[in-house]
């Protein structure tokens, strides 16, 4: 059975390229590398879109059901700040299957019998032809309440749950204070309080970081031109509107390497804490440097890699050598949260682990083969690494998102990933059980019950 091709509604990726489409025999131009500069009346625009809101949200929300159970089923495991852990295997399998069945297919029988649950296919951004930055709700009205700024695009809603995302606010951990615990004193950092709360406890440099990372610039749905997604001109958006606190909020967005646009792939706002011990940036850019990033969210992601665009709205050209650096001297400050159990190799301390834990540390560097890309004591190569999953099914297009695989993906850091929900690169898998799930398949380890449950124990103290 084929995988059911769904048809995308929504706003169309605009432009041509005709001298693709003769080189091609005559055949249907090809979307252009570029986005259209022609603008509608923001009126106009902004009434037709808003008019098709609740249609394309409804078509997300009957996809994220066919996918996921996405109830409030919480574990017993608690984030850093106290958040519970949601717990169990929320991705749907396909007819009467189980997971051990299903494992025992290889991937051309999976492929050819169409059963790789839908909810490892690519995630689709909610309106994913029109793509851009969207916010869950609780920072929406933290940062209105802050500021007076708002988030809120008239064209779409953030499609996940709050209890399958991070805490809110969440905690800080500084490399440079290891002493004082959580430094945010339970608060969304902003420019309104960020000096008073930081003020003594960084250097003149990091403090200047902080302040820019925090600062609102133009961007490609927030901005003070016509061609915008917000009821009024807006100032634009922060970094830390994404990685509130340094952590992130779940925030998504689609990822601005790939053209065209039906190809582009969705991006779950990943962690800033690690960042000093880590060697690759973007979940699949491999971006060598801390600095890098930096520079390539504020002059390429933030206008979907499109620097036409980019100066038509209002693109933030940072200096190099002081703001960029600075910046970027704050994020690698940005310690990972603690992990009571481990000792000084980031292995399980016998004498503070449960036998569970230690069952799963067994199965993480022995049949799971987990340690293979994941090694202590922070639990990542620092490489790039492609699981070829288009192995197991038909290309298809999924809500306007052409599915053909995922490609090169950084390793993630393993430590504290128990405060990161969802995960994958788009954050297609809601638990960590899901995700056990996942590479139980993918890497076709042919887990028991018993060691995909200690696994994710083991998981969970990290």
């Amino acid at each position: 059975m084929k995988l059911a091709v769904i048809c995308m509604t929504g706003i169309a990726f605009i432009g041509t390229s005709n001298a693709r489409a003769q080189a091609a025999g005559g055949a249907q131009p090809a979307a252009s590398s570029y986005t259209s500069v022609n603008e509608e009346p923001f009126a106009t625009v902004m009434a037709r879109m808003s008019a098709a809101k609740n249609p394309i949200m409804q078509r997300q929300r009957d996809l994220l059901a066919a996918r996921y159970d996405l109830a409030d089923r919480r574990s017993d495991a608690t984030m850093s700040g106290g958040k519970p852990v949601q717990g169990g295997v929320r991705v749907k399998l396909t007819g009467s299957l189980s997971w051990d069945e299903l494992a025992a297919m290889t991937p051309a029988e999976i492929r050819r019998r169409g059963t790789f649950p839908a909810g490892f296919m690519p995630l689709p951004h909610p309106n994913h032809p029109e793509g851009g930055m969207i916010f869950p709700v609780f920072m929406i009205d933290e940062i209105k309440k802050q500021s007076g700024r708002d988030l809120t695009r008239f064209d779409l809603d953030f499609d996940l749950p709050d209890h399958v995302l991070p805490e809110f606010p969440a905690p800080i951990y500084l490399t440079t204070h290891p002493e004082l615990g959580d430094v945010s004193q339970h608060q969304l950092v902003t420019l309104d309080n960020y000096y008073a709360l930081f003020n003594g406890l960084l250097n003149p440099k990091q403090l200047e970081g902080l302040r820019l990372l925090l600062t609102p610039f133009a961007q490609q749905q927030f901005n003070a031109t016509a061609d915008r997604r917000s009821a009024h001109p807006s100032l634009g958006v922060a970094c830390f509107d994404c990685h509130q606190n340094g952590h992130t909020n779940g925030a998504t967005h689609l990822a601005g390497d790939a053209r065209p646009q039906d190809i582009r792939h969705r991006i779950e706002t990943p962690t800033l804490r690690g960042m000093n011990v880590q060697r690759l940036f973007g979940s699949q850019r491999a971006l060598k440097t801390i600095e890098d990033f930096t520079e390539f969210e504020q002059r390429g992601a933030y206008f979907d890699g499109d620097p036409v665009i980019a100066v038509k709205k209002g693109v933030n050209v940072l200096d190099r050598g002081s703001q960029v650096h600075a910046m970027a001297e704050f994020q690698e400050i940005l310690a990972l949260p603690p992990a009571p159990k481990l000792d000084l190799y980031g292995r399980l301390d016998p004498a503070r682990a449960t036998a569970a834990e230690l069952r799963g540390e067994a199965v993480f560097f022995g049949r799971g083969n987990c340690a293979a890309c994941h090694a202590a004591p922070y639990y990542t190569d620092n490489l790039m690494h492609d699981l070829r999953t288009e192995r197991f099914y038909e290309a298809a297009t999924i809500n306007g998102m052409r599915a053909v695989g995922d490609g090169q993906i950084k390793t993630p850091a393993l430590r504290g990933i128990k405060d990161s929900p969802p995960y994958l690169h788009d954050g297609r898998l809601m638990t960590l059980d899901d995700t056990v799930e996942f590479f139980n398949l993918i890497l076709g380890t042919r887990l028991s019950a018993q060691e995909k449950k200690d696994l994710t124990a083991f998981l969970r103290a990290l």
